[in-house]
């Protein structure tokens, strides 16, 4: 199971250094995909099986409509493919950081942290995840607002990222 979690974490860095190397939005939501689906996959080796699928279905359904939708309108004619110089230097620029990353923090890390979160419980009546998806219903009403306002804001920093050289994607199509 830990080689099946290493796997995954080292396909969400290249999903996450996908999204940040490639300036071409088209080849960006791909990235995005992967990274949304492996990090979900990882939430779910972890035993929080029922927060990852609601991640999942939110993440889909909501951000990456939005992302598509916004780069479909920007319609640029020759994008940056991944074999381009530029893109390279960028993906070996953000692996080297990665790495540099993972040699700093090699002594800190532990195998504790690699159980997911009914290891500890035995045969209790009572999962990690849906009691903490309950908690942030009753008592995180106020963190659920904030997440969403930070969607909304997000939203409109896309569209204004987008926007380019014309009147950007809130034109009429």
């Amino acid at each position: 199971m830990i080689y099946f979690v290493i796997l995954m974490l080292v396909c969400f860095i290249m999903g996450l250094v996908a999204v940040a190397s490639n300036p071409a939005p088209y080849f960006g939501a791909f990235g995005l995909v992967v990274s949304a689906a492996v990090g979900c996959g990882l939430l779910a080796s972890h035993g929080t099986s029922f927060l990852s699928f609601v991640l999942f279905l939110i993440y889909l359904g909501g951000m990456l409509v939005v992302f598509v939708y916004s780069a479909a309108l920007t319609a640029e004619p020759f994008p940056k493919s991944w074999w381009d110089r530029s893109v390279l230097i960028n993906v070996l620029l953000y692996l080297a950081g990665v790495g540099v990353g993972v040699l700093y923090f090699y002594g800190d890390w532990n195998m504790l942290n690699w159980l997911g979160v009914d290891e500890f419980s035995g045969l209790s009546l009572w999962r990690g995840d849906l009691s903490g998806t309950s908690l942030m219903y009753s008592s995180g009403v106020l963190l659920l607002i904030l997440a969403g306002w930070i969607l909304l804001l997000t939203l409109f920093v896309v569209l204004e990222l987008i926007r380019g050289l014309s009147r950007g994607a809130l034109r009429v199509v």
